[in-house]
């Protein structure tokens, strides 16, 4: 008799907590503040592979996962071009996807990576936390992961969230 009660007080209790969080549709990454993940050794043919090494020259880098299939990811290719024209460093993880494919693809549109490494089997993507791509990381010129963003680096969303966490960690390593 008492059970059902105390059961939606507690659920209620979890849901208020939940709703006061800054952004409660936002799933938040448990790699925030620490090391980034290792990525993955292999790469695309004639394309240089993303090493770990990468991740820790002093420099922020941007970790963007992205696939062929994935229609947000050519939407948002326009913008890590023009990142990677204006300076900062992006970085690639081609998961679940084709060599081949892969490499006609940044034929196409460009090759705005610094390195690209891949995760044939998405198993590297379950390591950084990656539900599906386009999802991407900036990480601390120590390798440390700064912010995780999910979907497409394009529209409202990107220019209020992304933008500004990646002005800061630039602004930081100066």
């Amino acid at each position: 008799m008492i059970l059902p009660p105390v059961l939606f007080a507690g659920l209620a209790g979890m849901f208020y907590v939940g709703m006061q969080r800054d952004n409660p549709g936002e799933l938040r990454s448990v790699f925030i503040g620490r090391e980034a993940p290792a990525l993955p050794v292999t790469g695309l043919p004639e394309i240089p592979v993303l090493k770990n090494a990468d991740l820790r020259t002093g420099k922020v880098t941007v970790v963007n996962f992205w696939a062929t299939w994935c229609p947000p990811c050519r939407a948002e290719h326009p913008v890590l071009m023009k990142m990677a024209a204006s300076g900062v460093r992006v970085g690639g993880v081609n998961m679940m996807d084709d060599d081949a494919k892969a490499v006609a693809y940044l034929a196409e549109l460009g090759n705005p990576f610094i390195g690209v490494a891949t995760d044939p089997k998405g198993r590297n993507r379950v390591e950084w936390g990656v539900t599906a791509p386009p999802e991407t990381f900036i990480i601390a010129g120590d390798g440390t992961v700064l912010f995780r963003f999910l979907g497409p680096l394009i529209g409202t969303d990107y220019e209020t969230r992304f933008v500004p966490e990646l002005e800061k960690a630039l602004a930081g390593q100066e």
